[in-house]
Order: structure tokens, then sequence, then C-alpha cells
């Protein structure tokens, strides 16, 4: 896995038999923290895992990359919180032009209320073509808590 942390800002590969682009080899990950624990690269892998997590609370991204250009027709996103009650909001977006300029595909909130609501899943039918750089930005809490962010899984095709 290649990746970097970064500052904080407000030819497709697939995987073997799902579909699923193999984003270890198809691009470099940026990200503003990191727990050892809960490595970027496991929100990536097949199955059950136990997705990434930021070392620091507040707002952190995710930032893919990709060593050419892709053409992306599903996203799905998993965000679990099993112990704090709060609302996040992520926003997912995207570039043609290396960063310089992105377009939304989406901006959504999210109450969590453990134990009843602890799972928030995503699934995204996009048409987007020519996507060098994919965004996600989240906000743990927008109430302002000391929330760290998570992403359980983060799958693209």
């Amino acid at each position: 896995m290649r990746k970097r942390l970064i500052t904080p800002t407000q030819g497709t590969v697939r995987s073997r038999g799902e579909g699923w682009l193999d984003v270890e080899r198809a691009a470099i990950v940026e990200i503003t923290s990191e727990d050892k624990n809960f490595p970027v690269e496991s929100a990536f892998a097949s199955g059950e895992t136990q997705g990434w997590r930021a070392a620091i609370a507040g707002a952190q991204t995710i930032r893919l990359i990709f060593d050419q250009p892709q053409r992306l027709k599903q996203i799905s996103l998993v965000f679990e919180e099993k112990e704090t009650a709060r609302t996040q909001e992520f926003v997912l977006r995207w570039s043609s032009d290396g960063g310089t300029s992105f377009r939304e595909v989406v901006r959504q909130q999210w109450n969590f209320c453990p134990p009843e609501t602890v799972r928030e899943v995503e699934e995204y039918q996009v048409e987007i073509s020519n996507v060098s750089v994919l965004e996600l930005i989240i906000v743990p809490n927008v109430s302002g808590g000391a929330a760290s962010a998570s992403v359980k899984s983060l799958r693209l095709s």
C-alpha cells in the first residue's frame, strides 16, 4: 500500500472476481491521520474488516490519487459507530484535473444512535469518467465533539 500523511483541507485495475477496483495497485492513498491499529488499507479490503480510523479527532480526509484516470460506476461506503451518539457529515468529491478543481458526488449527514443505529451503508450508482482524484472528507461530529473519523469500507467499481 502506498500512502502518505497529508495536511487537512476543508488504465483501470480491478480486483479478482468481485469487480471492485484494486485501490492498493491503482492509486496512492493520502490520509490526514491514521490509527496504527486501523490502517487505511483495511477499508479497501474484501470481506469483513475493521476499517480505517483516524488517530486524532476532528475532520479528516482520505484522498485517492489514481495512477491512470478511472471510470467509476459504483461507490460503496460503510461507516460504523458502536459507542457514541453523534451526527456525522461526509463529502465525496472527484477531480479530473489532478485535484485543481472538484465536483461533489454527494454530501450526506447521518445520525448514529448506539445501540440501535450503528451502521450507515451508502451505495451510489455514478457515471463519472476521467477521475484522477477521489476525495472523502469526514466531519465525525458536526456539533464539534471529540469524535474520531472512521470508515469501515470504501469500494469502487
